[in-house]
């Protein structure tokens, strides 16, 4: 790979991203914590997260697509009440699905991943609390090496200026 491919083609394309979250909800499906948060999911929950991830990452705009976009993810958060031990545990899981499946392994991939995971689930968990008045009509983020997405939209809770 050369140092302008993308995260999704760094990563191994659909194919990887698929097998890194049917391994994430097969350790959700068993974990104490998470398990209840995810009880009921629709069944293609796993190919929904990889699309969207794509997405994320560069890859085709299948989750827009498909599923709507991002006003579609923030509708699955809302109310939700996410915990940030459920955060935490959520991180550690999709970490370790990441090292069984092999996704890339060096400092600059995991780096951008985290990164990304970071700010994702910590969005999550604001979004998903039951007084939250999220921000609506935001696109899809767009991950790359090192840099968070520019998108600042009215009422956006972040104050860090890149």
């Amino acid at each position: 790979m050369n140092e302008t491919s993308s995260l999704h083609t760094w990563a191994g394309g659909a194919d990887a991203l698929l097998k890194l979250t049917e391994a994430f909800y097969r350790h959700v499906a068993e974990d104490e914590l998470l398990a209840p948060v995810f009880a009921g999911m629709d069944p293609d929950h796993a190919r929904y997260v990889a699309l969207w991830l794509g997405e994320v990452f560069g890859g085709p705009a299948a989750y827009s697509e498909e599923r709507g976009g991002y006003e579609f993810m923030l509708a699955k958060h809302l109310g939700r009440a996410i915990t940030e031990q459920q955060r935490r545990r959520w991180l550690n899981l999709i970490m370790d699905a990441a090292d069984e499946v092999g996704l890339p392994a060096d400092p600059e991939f995991r780096a951008a991943f985290v990164s990304y995971l970071e700010w994702g689930t910590r969005l999550a968990v604001q979004n998903s609390a039951p007084d939250a008045k999220p921000f609506h009509g935001a696109p899809v983020p767009k991950w790359g090496w090192g840099v968070a997405p520019p998108y600042r939209g009215q009422g956006s809770s972040s104050t860090t200026t890149r």
